[in-house]
């Protein structure tokens, strides 16, 4: 069956948006030497009647380790008793080879709700392996420029977001997000997102060119297959957004696990069992055994599966759990906004 979009001009003008930021952004990373063309992934929510989405991967053998440039579009038009009217995004992850490259996220998305109220959400994070002073310095004054007066709220918010308060530490080194953004004037908030996504994502792919180039130590790959447990581990067990999308539905598992790195450390990350709230203790273990227990355990597409149902499975029978996830000042309602109004 064919996707459908959603039928309101906003919608389809947040579409267009992310659409242009994707192909911008994908255009970009081709010219990133050694890099090839992106392969095209299509999903459909519910054989296309509620939407759907299309993200460019990253080929193997490039400078990338992993990298998903998605954008998707799930709505209801046809189910007016849904509080969502439809949501349109764009969320990308990029994880170079180079351990002195930076990995970065990206999200950019809008939200309709059938009561008419409509907001975005604008997130960004830089996410080293090994730390690169400049690297942080120059991708802190892109977003300290772009983000305006949202600037010391939004990083406020995103420290608070990727702190992983098991491990004390924070997932990247620099962290914006803007939750539940509306002004009351659509064209100056679709502005104001156009400006930060372009930013940003042309922005790094010129830290990225020169980053590439460096030369790793001898302990770096080592250094960088933990940070790549660590990014799993975050994504996981404390990312609301991650978990929310794989609660809605299970026909995207692999589009929404796009964002995790190709191989882990399963020993370390059993490991960090011991750390997490008694709750979230199964959860750390199912994680580790999907991944086989290895201290280099390729994450699959059968393995992204794989932990997919362990999340479902485990905030299915501990919803409490949901509450040990990962916040900024407002907790965006994501999982019920899908269900009905009656």
């Amino acid at each position: 069956m064919e996707r459908t979009f959603a039928a309101s001009p906003a919608a389809a003008s947040a579409r267009e948006l992310v659409e242009a930021l994707q192909a911008r952004f994908v255009d970009r990373l081709q010219t990133i030497p050694g890099a090839d063309r992106f392969s095209t992934v299509e999903w459909l929510r519910d054989e296309g009647r509620h939407g759907g989405g299309t993200r460019f991967e990253a080929p193997v053998g490039g400078p990338f380790d992993r990298g998903s440039v998605n954008v998707s579009q799930v709505h209801y038009d046809d189910l007016p008793d849904r509080r969502l009217a439809s949501a349109t995004a764009l969320s990308t992850i990029i994880h170079p080879v180079n351990p002195r490259a930076p990995s970065v996220h990206v999200h950019i998305s809008w939200t309709a709700m059938r009561s008419g109220s409509a907001y975005w959400r604008v997130m960004a994070d830089l996410n080293p392996s090994v730390q690169i002073d400049e690297d942080k310095a120059r991708f802190d004054t892109l977003v300290a420029g772009v983000a305006g007066p949202h600037g010391a709220s939004g990083i406020e918010q995103g420290e608070r977001y990727f702190w992983i308060p098991a491990l004390e530490r924070h997932r990247g080194v620099s962290h914006f997000y803007l939750e539940g953004h509306d002004t009351g004037d659509f064209e100056a908030d679709r502005a104001y997102a156009q400006r930060f996504g372009e930013t940003v994502l042309d922005g790094y792919v010129e830290i990225l060119r020169q980053a590439v180039e460096r030369t790793p130590t001898d302990d770096d790959a080592a250094v960088q297959r933990a940070y790549h447990t660590l990014y799993l581990f975050q994504v996981l067990t404390l990312d609301r957004g991650t978990t929310s999308g794989l609660l809605v539905h299970d026909q995207n598992d692999v589009g929404i696990l796009g964002s995790l790195p190709s191989i882990v450390d399963a020993t370390l990350l059993r490991s960090w069992a011991e750390t997490v709230p008694e709750l979230q203790v199964p959860l750390v273990h199912a994680l580790a055994d999907a991944l086989g227990n290895a201290a280099d355990a390729p994450v699959t597409e059968d393995r992204k599966r794989a932990l997919a149902s362990v999340v479902r499975t485990h905030y299915k029978a501990n919803p409490e759990a949901l509450k040990l996830q990962a916040s900024g000042a407002v907790i965006p309602t994501t999982v019920d906004n899908h269900g009905s109004t009656r």
